[in-house]
């Protein structure tokens, strides 16, 4: 079974060349990893399903939110970014800014989630945990701003799932929040 990344801190000296501290044991597989993934965005999905096109599209009442459209698209650029660029080596145009104003009809987002979801699965089946990055940030990022998910394809990967999960709860907080009554901002689609 392919090992994605991850491995325990363990004996001195033992990491790849160029990379920083130890290194030890496989603890996850690619398998496992990818189940982790697609858990995250299952959950993403459900929570837009279940909003359809108008709560989907709007912003719960917080400061500074984001609509569960918004945060999925955001998500995807996520994945398509850090693992298609950075570990798959893809050319991939990002519009950060426009992924958290977006807006449309839940179909079509969901029909985008299937082809990206696909081609990160495909991006973590051939990465290489140590091994740099095989894409390049833009010039206005720095690497040591991004700490260990800007050194290896397997920090890149972690960072993915990180995304994914915190933004799932973000979700969650503002599906909850507009079930509960609280008025949302913005209009749907």
């Amino acid at each position: 079974m392919h090992c994605v990344c991850f491995r325990t801190l363990a004996v001195e000296g033992s990491a790849p060349p160029g990379q920083p501290g130890t290194y030890g044991a496989e603890v996850i597989s690619t398998d496992d990893y990818m189940s982790f993934v697609d858990e995250a965005i299952d959950g993403l999905i459900q929570i837009v399903e279940g909003l359809g096109d108008d709560l989907a599209n709007r912003r719960p009442a917080f400061p500074e939110a984001n609509s569960p459209y918004a945060i999925l698209t955001h998500c995807l650029g996520v994945m398509e970014f850090w693992g298609g660029h950075l570990v798959g080596g893809r050319e991939v145009v990002r519009d950060r800014e426009a992924e958290f104003v977006a807006s449309g009809p839940v179909g079509e987002l969901l029909a985008r989630v299937a082809g990206v979801r696909r081609r990160f699965a495909e991006d973590v089946a051939g990465a290489e945990p140590f091994a740099p990055l095989r894409g390049e940030f833009p010039a206005t990022w720095t690497k040591d701003r991004l700490g260990p998910s800007g050194r290896s394809q397997g920090g890149a990967l972690l960072h993915v799932y990180e995304e994914l999960a915190q933004h799932r709860g973000h979700m969650e907080g503002a599906r909850d929040a507009m079930l509960a009554g609280a008025a949302p901002q913005g209009g749907g689609v």
